[in-house]
């Protein structure tokens, strides 16, 4: 079997398997994963839901062109979103709903009784909400495995446990050498590594764009009272906390933000315990038991919205990181516009201009 290849993608989470699977039809792609499997690290830890306001109002374009490729694939089941705020955070309450509002985006507001009925035991310290309907969890398991046996059908070819080590740019593109001692070449080289982005470039010698991951993380917990079945995903205004039902269990996190060196992540004791204090000042629910946590790392550009294009000074060097906490929600519209610039086509249905590396110059 041949070693070159049209497109080298590194990285086969959520972000390289998508474009594995668009380029595949154009070209011969290999998809290089440092670990025994693809999605073993931020796309099998996601919470695992969509919503049109998380990530900002940069972000929120991506989101909802997404949407028709999840319903068209079945991978969205209906959830809602509830932000709750205290009497002094009412005012930038008010002021996020609107500016979603005026996006297009459905946000309502929601009094101390309407809350009441969505949320039985709530405290009282908390007498605003901002609801959002179209909320919906994603399948992000089935989502994964659709690009990779769309990628697979199409010839991609998946190396596991072949981390890269080296790239050197040759007249004809990229020469790379894997962990595993094995050397293929590539035309071009599409950087997708998330927490792994800015190592990668350095092994390219690509100059860094300062990409920081940041821990985050998940306590399920049983409950000594049934999960509501129509609970919502709810979330803190102040972003202290948020909570979501998943199998008749209760996901909490303390929406902690810790930056952290490129790892395997895994959950510190003391946000564990910061993520059932935080739940139990918002809910009067008593908590039975600490089932399984689990940590993931989100990474930012310094401005915290995604990266998408050709690096600014090496053209056959593409940026496809930076995704931070919304990389799932994002991902079709994202594989989309980033095809639209690798493949040289025009009208995208999202702006690239907010997202192309070259901000960074």
């Amino acid at each position: 079997m041949s070693d070159r290849f049209d497109f080298a993608i590194v990285g086969a989470g959520i972000a390289g398997a998508s474009l594995a699977a668009g380029l595949a039809p154009h070209g011969r792609v290999a998809l290089i994963e440092a670990e025994d499997r693809p999605g073993y690290h931020a796309t099998g830890r996601s919470a695992a839901f969509w919503t049109e306001s998380y990530g900002g109002p940069l972000v929120q374009p991506l989101t909802t062109a997404s949407r028709g490729f999840f319903e068209a694939h079945g991978l969205l089941s209906d959830r809602g979103a509830l932000t709750l705020a205290r009497t002094e955070e009412k005012a930038g309450l008010e002021a996020f709903s609107d500016e979603f509002s005026a996006l297009g985006v459905r946000v309502e507001s929601l009094n101390r009784i309407q809350l009441e009925e969505r949320l039985p035991g709530l405290r009282a310290e908390w007498q605003h909400g901002a609801w959002e309907p179209d909320c919906c969890d994603i399948d992000v398991a089935g989502l994964h495995q659709l690009w990779l046996a769309e990628a697979k059908r199409h010839g991609t070819e998946l190396l596991c446990r072949a981390r890269l080590t080296g790239a050197i740019r040759v007249s004809a593109g990229w020469s790379l050498v894997l962990e595993d001692g094995r050397e293929i070449s590539a035309r071009v080289l599409i950087n997708a590594a998330g927490a792994w982005a800015d190592p990668v470039a350095e092994a390219a010698g690509v100059r860094p764009l300062g990409m920081t991951p940041y821990r985050r993380t998940v306590a399920q917990v049983r409950l000594g009272r049934p999960v509501p079945a129509d609970l919502p995903l709810v979330l803190g205004f102040d972003g202290s906390f948020y909570f979501k039902p998943e199998g008749g269990k209760l996901w909490l996190s303390p929406h902690d933000e810790t930056a952290s060196p490129p790892c395997d992540a895994a959950p510190e004791e003391l946000d564990v315990a910061l993520a059932i204090d935080r739940f139990e000042a918002v809910m009067d629910w008593p908590i039975a038991a600490l089932e399984h946590k689990w940590a993931g790392l989100r990474t930012f550009a310094p401005d915290r919205l995604p990266v998408y294009g050709f690096d600014p000074t090496i053209r056959d060097f593409f940026w496809f990181a930076g995704q931070g906490g919304f990389g799932i929600q994002t991902a079709p519209a994202a594989a989309d516009l980033a095809l639209s610039l690798l493949l040289e086509r025009k009208g995208q249905a999202v702006d690239p201009a907010p997202y192309r590396p070259a901000r960074f110059c």
